[in-house]
């Protein structure tokens, strides 16, 4: 750069490291969605706060080539805007507790917030990394030095994947259908009472003719200490309710002698494999993981 006028080089070096940068946190987007209620305008809310911390990340090495020191001190105020960001979803789905069939809880919330922040630095990350490896490489063909970035953006972007991918209920649980039974006004599954606010005829034969129920058995002892979690239980609930509606009633309930876990519920989809299938994806919380068997996660990955 000179008086004040960016080379080509420095151009092509910073376009590409923007756009691998912005697409890496497009690939993540449809990850988040699952826990996200807004859609399209969230979607695209995430798009531009991944394209603004990609640019952060991008104009990071032009700053250092040009010894301008003082104006990489601007990325101290990208991770004030992630914070900012992640105090926004936090507050946001705070918000919209109330109109919800299951509540969120507190702890799924902190989760989801925390996320959609490091996302942002996955964008900064990958966007620094292209530009790195574009300076480095220097060569007199440009599209050598931009194919070397955008595979380093790649590679980078898969192990940073890769080593935050949290595990899921499916990972430390088997999950099977449950037998509803009605005794009286009192709701059980697999023997396991669940409530007696079933007082009406009306109710118990709702129940009776369209519930349905899941157990989640614990692989090992130790993983009860996640799975017995009230904010696990809540998150479980609030994505089962959320995947097959709610038409009425909706318990979670755990059996204190064997660990089992009880979702139950009468659905607007009666779809048992379908309920199934979103209690094992659901994300097993940070606040919740209380085993390092648990916890642990590899840069090749889940183990």
């Amino acid at each position: 750069m000179k008086d004040g006028i960016i080379s080509t080089d420095q151009i092509v070096l910073i376009t590409t490291a923007i756009i691998v940068g912005t697409l890496a946190r497009v690939l993540t987007i449809k990850e988040d969605y699952r826990q996200y209620p807004s859609y399209p305008n969230g979607y695209l809310i995430h798009v531009i706060t991944g394209f603004v911390a990609a640019a952060l990340g991008a104009v990071a090495i032009p700053a250092l080539m040009t010894k301008n020191f003082v104006a990489v001190t601007f990325l101290t105020l990208a991770i004030q805007q992630f914070r900012d960001v992640r105090k926004t979803e936090r507050d946001s789905l705070k918000d919209l507790e109330n109109t919800e069939a299951a509540y969120r809880g507190d702890a799924y919330i902190d989760g989801i917030a925390k996320t959609f922040e490091a996302r942002n630095y996955f964008a900064l990350i990958v966007s620094f990394s292209t530009g790195l490896t574009i300076q480095l490489i220097n060569s007199n063909l440009p599209w050598i030095n931009v194919v070397g970035g955008v595979l380093a953006g790649f590679i980078v972007f898969y192990v940073l994947k890769r080593f935050s991918k949290g595990k899921t209920v499916g990972d430390i649980a088997d999950i099977k259908e449950g037998r509803v039974e009605i005794r009286g006004s009192e709701l059980f599954v697999d023997d396991i009472y669940v409530s007696n606010q079933l007082g009406t005829e009306n109710a118990r034969k709702l129940f009776q003719n369209e519930g349905i129920a899941i157990v989640i058995y614990p692989r090992e002892e130790h993983f009860r200490i996640t799975l017995d979690n009230y904010g696990q239980r809540q998150a479980m609930l609030f994505e089962a309710t959320r995947s097959i509606g709610v038409k009425r009633y909706h318990f979670t309930r755990k059996d204190y002698e064997a660990g089992r876990v009880v979702i139950t519920l009468v659905p607007i989809v009666r779809d048992i494999n379908k309920l199934i299938e979103t209690v094992k994806e659901t994300p097993l919380l940070e606040s919740a993981k209380k085993s390092h068997t648990v916890m642990k996660t590899y840069l090749a990955g889940r183990e």
